[in-house]
């Protein structure tokens, strides 16, 4: 029996939740979510209680690995796009390296990393991202999305460890490496 999966997902006020045929929708002050429920999952929405509750379908069981597995798996889903709609998610990026620069040009990024050419990032529909010197700020409703941006980014020039240069995240820490030594 999925442990995550059997609790319900607690509600807050100014959160809409409807609930159709294989799908859930979130929509809340910062946006609206959708999610594409898996066949192996039920969701049931109690207005009293203002709770989602996630469960096995009929026909399977918590002996069942992958309906288990998607069992939780929905729940976080849920609990996510909840969180994504009320506070939302950020990614906080650093470009390191000596005239290497990021600017936001309409709706895409563009990053100059010491490529012969400017990279562009077009920007997805339902992210923001700011620019403040060095530190890029994705932020958005759909905690994937940020995610999967920032990795983009992050894949474009790698910190690499003997400089310390590269796209990173603000948290990461990068080990770094002496180097070669000559003469000794």
């Amino acid at each position: 029996m999925s442990r995550i999966g059997k609790k319900p997902v607690p509600v807050p006020a100014g959160v809409k939740v409807s609930i159709g045929k294989g799908s859930l929708t979130i929509e809340g002050p910062k946006g609206k979510l959708d999610l594409k429920v898996p066949h192996q999952v039920s969701t049931v929405w109690s207005e009293g209680s203002r709770e989602v509750e996630v469960s096995l379908t009929d026909g399977y069981t918590p002996d069942d690995k992958a309906a288990n597995a998607l069992w939780g798996t929905t729940r976080a889903h849920i609990r996510n796009m909840i969180d994504g709609v009320t506070k939302g998610f950020e990614r906080r990026m650093e470009v390191v390296g000596v005239g290497w620069t990021a600017a936001v040009t309409g709706n895409s990024l563009k990053m100059t990393l010491g490529f012969a050419n400017p990279i562009i990032m077009p920007v997805p529909a339902g992210l923001t991202v700011k620019v403040d010197k060095q530190i890029v700020s994705v932020s958005g409703p759909d905690k994937q999305l940020v995610g999967q941006f920032a990795s983009a980014m992050r894949s474009k020039r790698k910190p690499e460890p003997y400089n310390g240069k590269g796209v990173k995240y603000v948290e990461e820490v990068i080990v770094r490496k002496q180097g070669k030594q000559f003469g000794a």
